[in-house]
């Protein structure tokens, strides 16, 4: 069995926009020439600036929308090249968390209607066995079963997240890609949100794909990452090197930003210039000269491509640039005491989810905090 579980092999997604009798259509560079591998069983995490063009990557790994060009490579297959009706018969492997669990659920289906829908598609369950099967997915993210009567609007944003994850886990997928699953949701609520997300990696075997723009939530979960600009990826590596060792002038710029308890950390911090460029009008070279202040004469005109094997980086200067001094780098790590620590509370906290109640029966957006 290989160890890769999914493969992006050169995809671009160009989107048509405009045109008529007198109008000229624009063309949208959403995702430009992208190749990367996910290993099995890992978190592998995209991040960039919003309209970089992750979560249009993140669809087409999935093959949520069709590519321009290119293939995505599941297991030896060739997702691009299926007909609808294998295809179909592929997604209970691969399922999608979207952004905002609210428009992600029907308004008109019950929590266990929803919940079982994949189990009615994929499975050869009865309806007695799904019911079974639907309990026993809510009460594992966290969630009262005796609830399944009800309907998405009778919960709190974060509610309405583990039922997304519930019908995601329900056909027993290999791959979950998960685009910003926690970015709608309360600070406190995207906590308990990431780790049942980490603790069902590990009980179902699963490998994740998150799409995210938070670094600190990327940071706290993933294994590997891939920064995005403009559709490229500019630099991918081990979670660790990169966020001590970033190479790319862009990823430097993006660790800059983050805030970190060091007393005068903020003191002389470089700030990024400048707005994205239109991906309807990509500059030439390196898509990030424009806002780079090492660009040369080189970078304007030649577009860079990822070199390295464990950390890649898409830049012509990268083994010339002076190492940035970045607070983050010399943040304190948690000792192992303290990781003990709060795996513990992580532990108590699934248990204490499970045993509280609704302070109304009808309504369990009354119910406390632990069970969002």
């Amino acid at each position: 069995m290989s160890d890769i579980i999914l493969e992006a092999v050169d995809l671009h997604k160009r989107f048509t926009r405009g045109g008529g009798l007198f109008a000229k259509a624009t063309t949208i560079h959403a995702v430009n020439g992208v190749s990367l591998q996910v290993r099995r069983g890992e978190t592998f995490a995209i991040v960039g600036e919003s309209g970089c063009g992750k979560s249009t990557l993140a669809r087409l790994l999935l093959r949520l929308i069709d590519p321009t060009e290119g293939s995505v490579i599941h297991e030896g297959q060739d997702l691009t090249m299926l007909g609808a009706g294998a295809m179909r018969a592929l997604r209970s492997e691969l399922q999608f968390i979207f952004q905002d669990p609210f428009s992600a659920l029907n308004p008109r289906m019950s929590v266990e209607t929803i919940i079982a829908e994949p189990l009615r598609l994929h499975t050869s369950l009865n309806a007695a066995e799904r019911r079974e099967k639907v309990a026993e997915l809510m009460a594992r993210v966290g969630l009262r079963p005796e609830m399944a009567d009800r309907f998405p609007h009778e919960f709190s944003g974060g509610q309405r997240q583990r039922i997304c994850i519930a019908r995601a886990l329900a056909s027993g997928p290999k791959l979950v890609i998960g685009d910003e699953p926690v970015s709608a949701l309360d600070v406190s609520v995207q906590a308990q949100i990431v780790n049942l997300l980490e603790d069902l990696k590990q009980e179902f075997g699963l490998t994740l794909v998150i799409i995210a723009h938070d670094l600190a939530v990327i940071r706290h979960m993933s294994d590997r990452i891939a920064v995005m600009y403009l559709g490229e990826v500019v630099e991918l590596a081990r979670t660790e090197d990169l966020f001590t060792a970033p190479r790319h002038p862009y990823t430097q710029a993006l660790l800059a930003a983050i805030p970190v308890p060091v007393p005068g950390s903020a003191a002389g911090r470089k700030v990024l210039g400048g707005d994205i460029p239109s991906p309807a009008n990509p500059p030439s070279g390196c898509k990030f000269h424009t806002r780079c202040p090492h660009a040369t004469a080189l970078c304007r005109t030649t577009r860079p491509v990822l070199d390295g094997k464990d950390h890649q980086v898409a830049c012509h200067h990268h083994q010339t640039l002076p190492a940035p001094d970045l607070p983050l780098a010399r943040a304190s790590r948690r000792s192992p005491a303290a990781e003990a620590r709060f795996a513990l509370y992580r532990a108590a906290s699934r248990d204490a989810e499970l045993q509280i109640d609704t302070t109304h029966p009808n309504n369990p957006t009354n119910s406390k905090e632990t069970t969002q």
